[in-house]
């Protein structure tokens, strides 16, 4: 049962959680890109010390968003049996040339990354200027949603997402959906109730809310989780850890020469001879200039060289790389990923250690490929196709991202079309890189070759003492 609610209240509430959750969106999108708490500094640390702890931010966030995400392409969708369309995959169905007309193609990625950074992402389905059926994606930044049931359900009966924030006497805007209209809302703050107000209730044609959301983990409290708040605290730890290493890098890396029982040359005066004197009185000394060309020596017995050692950096870096295993470890992204390092790695050693990656990937998979085929069906419902609406047996198409050569991949096809008898165009999706245009024309090309080559059969049986070239017969 849906709870019953006014445009006001709806929009107060979705402001609400905007609110709640804004410093924590912002922290995540803060330490997405590079802005990160600093390495603890004594009080009196300088300005040599700060410089030194921008210098010590390591941002590991994007490529714990962007390996899952780089794996996640949508590159075809499969209608039901029940549908009006053909069960196989077809460019020309009105689902996907809802799909090519989003330009969906290159926006998807963004939908992907906005979930996996932040936990959620919403998109919204809804009719152009021009009446075109158009999805776009929806950052969960300004976006928030209302679900009945947040764990399970899939259909929210109410969001919001704000156009423009409130600046200076200017109050903010934002666009609120239901099941069955769309309101414009302006606010003075997220946090004042009081100034939110309500206007229009156009009709968006769609029978639910159209906005859908796509969760990267969802727990049955209905509590969206990504891939970067659970890896903060180990970021932080990377960060201080290399902070140390540039402080023994800047201070203690080189080996200090010590003399002692030897006074240091003075300043002396030109003319006199006389030493030079500081405020204080005290003789000025005279800066040694020693490197790597010049030796001391002195004549008094009683004077000592000796040396101070300098700090190893073997241990800084030791815990800089387990860190990093660590945090491979709690991603779920292989250590050659961030650490670069696959020499002498076979490639059973390789497919291993991307284990739990796919295992990732496929899990996102499935979660997200429900949250398109809501979007599908939303799209044949604003456009009028019933029977597509309706339609819970069809599933998105995702591109095999895995590196195979063409070769391999020919061997293991024709093993699997002559041992398995498996049909040939059933296998046409498995050949690396094959985009849906190219099944299209693919597709395309056999029709004309079975069209040739019937009329090629039939003038053979007309004309029984002259045989018809299939080529002759198409010219």
């Amino acid at each position: 049962m849906i709870p019953a609610a006014s445009p006001l209240a709806l929009a107060r509430q979705l402001l609400a959680i905007l609110h709640r959750d804004g410093d924590r969106l912002a922290q995540i999108d803060a330490y997405l890109h590079g802005r990160h708490a600093d390495p603890y500094m004594p009080p009196q640390a300088d300005d040599e010390y700060r410089l030194l702890a921008r210098r010590a931010v390591s941002n590991w966030m994007p490529l714990l968003v962007g390996t899952p995400a780089q794996a996640l392409y949508v590159d075809g969708h499969r209608p039901g049996s029940g549908t009006e369309t053909p069960a196989e995959p077809d460019s020309a169905t009105p689902e996907w040339t809802h799909w090519q007309r989003s330009r969906l193609d290159a926006r998807q990625a963004a939908v992907y990354r906005g979930a996996l950074a932040y936990g959620h992402a919403f998109t919204v389905t809804e009719k152009n200027r021009v009446g075109d059926i158009v999805t776009k994606g929806l950052s969960a930044l300004k976006t928030s949603a209302l679900f009945e049931d947040p764990a399970n359900d899939d259909t929210p009966y109410a969001a919001l997402t704000v156009t423009a924030w409130p600046q200076d006497d200017q109050p903010g805007s934002a666009r609120l959906w239901d099941a069955r209209r769309e309101y414009t809302v302006t606010f003075r703050s997220l946090s004042d109730e009081k100034s939110v107000r309500v206007e229009g209730g156009r009709p968006h044609g769609a029978m639910e809310c159209p906005v859908t959301r796509f969760a990267a983990y969802v727990d049955l409290e209905g509590r969206t989780l990504g891939v970067i708040e659970p890896m903060i605290a180990l970021q932080d730890r990377i960060n201080q850890t290399v902070f140390d290493l540039l402080l023994a890098q800047s201070y203690g890396s080189t080996k200090v020469r010590t003399v002692t029982g030897m006074a240091p040359p003075i300043q002396r005066d030109a003319e006199t001879g006389e030493p030079v004197l500081d405020e204080l009185g005290n003789p000025i000394p005279l800066r040694i200039n020693h490197n790597s060309r010049r030796f001391l020596f002195a004549e008094d017995p009683d004077v000592r060289f000796g040396s101070l050692d300098e700090t190893p950096l073997g241990g800084f870096i030791d815990s800089i790389d387990m860190s990093v295993r660590h945090l491979s470890a709690l991603a779920q992204v292989p250590p050659h990923h961030l650490l670069g390092q696959i020499a002498n790695l076979s490639a059973e050693a390789l497919q291993a250690a991307e284990v739990a990656l796919s295992r990732k990937i496929a899990e996102f998979r499935t979660s997200f490929g429900e949250s398109w085929e809501r979007v599908f069906r939303l799209a044949a419902e604003l456009s009028g196709n019933l029977s597509s609406s309706e339609d819970y047996r069809g599933e998105v198409i995702w591109r095999d991202m895995e590196s195979r050569s063409l070769a391999q991949a020919a061997d293991a096809l024709g093993k699997l079309r002559e041992q398995l008898g498996i049909p040939e165009r059933g296998l046409w999706r498995r050949v690396p890189g094959v985009t849906q245009t190219e099944l299209e024309d693919w597709e395309q090309m056999r029709e004309d070759d079975d069209s040739v080559a019937q009329l090629a059969g039939a003038l053979n049986r007309a004309t029984p003492d002259e045989q018809v070239p299939a080529e002759k017969a198409a010219a």
